[in-house]
């Protein structure tokens, strides 16, 4: 039976990428994008926002880093991933979406194009 796990997000950035390298050496750069719902109930406005984890590894990672920052609108595409860690000896859980495709929405000048970053599919450590 064939499966799929695909996530589509457009939000804000809430505060800028951080990268670091894992023990093999290899980049992933992290991010927060804020994604937000309105609605209209009785005449009054509501607002739901839900954060989100991103993860992006290798060069889509290093244009992350480069040109995005807190504020900036983004198009990502990716899939879930779960991790778990021990904190005070309890089993904690980490949802996360790892990038894909990646597409800058902030308007720019005329001049410039909207700049989209496609990852290959990479071996990411597990």
């Amino acid at each position: 039976m064939p499966t799929l796990n695909r996530v589509q997000l457009i939000g804000r950035l809430g505060k800028d990428p951080e990268s670091r390298f894992t023990p093999s050496g290899k980049k992933v750069t992290h991010f927060s994008i804020a994604v937000s719902q309105r609605w209209k109930t009785g005449g009054e406005m509501k607002e739901y926002t839900e954060w989100v984890n991103i993860e992006a590894w290798g060069r889509l990672g290093e244009v992350c880093q480069e040109y995005l920052k807190k504020g900036s609108l983004v198009y990502v595409e990716g899939r879930l991933k779960t991790d778990r860690y021990e904190d005070k000896g309890e089993t904690k859980y980490y949802t996360k979406v790892v990038a894909l495709t990646l597409q800058f929405l902030d308007r720019k000048p005329a001049d410039e194009p909207v700049m989209a970053v496609e990852d290959e599919q990479a071996e990411y450590e597990m």
